[in-house]
């Protein structure tokens, strides 16, 4: 398996969420609404997930083994931190708008 795209959707600089993202693997298969959450400790890559009945959020698409998991946080929040760069090198210098 091969993350062949990374698009970061949207970049927010409030709260918890920092961006949403969709990869594509194998340039066959698209996920979208995967997000970049600031937790605690650290940035985390949160998966798609919908509230069943009973309230409780579960995600519809997620990787099955550890080495899966690393991989897609890995690539998902170097793209995050790419385009964060490039968004501050864009910005006129004294400016502070926020990403």
């Amino acid at each position: 398996m091969e993350i062949t795209d990374v698009k970061i959707r949207k970049i927010m600089s409030d709260g918890r969420l920092r961006a949403v993202v969709s990869v594509t693997i194998d340039e066959l298969f698209a996920v979208h609404d995967i997000k970049v959450v600031q937790g605690d400790e650290r940035l985390f890559v949160a998966m798609p997930s919908r509230k069943d009945e009973n309230g409780v959020f579960r995600d519809i698409v997620h990787p099955i083994s550890a080495s899966a998991r690393k991989l897609f946080e890995e690539t998902i929040l170097d793209a995050y931190e790419r385009q964060l760069a490039v968004l501050e090198t864009e910005q006129p210098e004294g400016s502070e708008e926020a990403v």
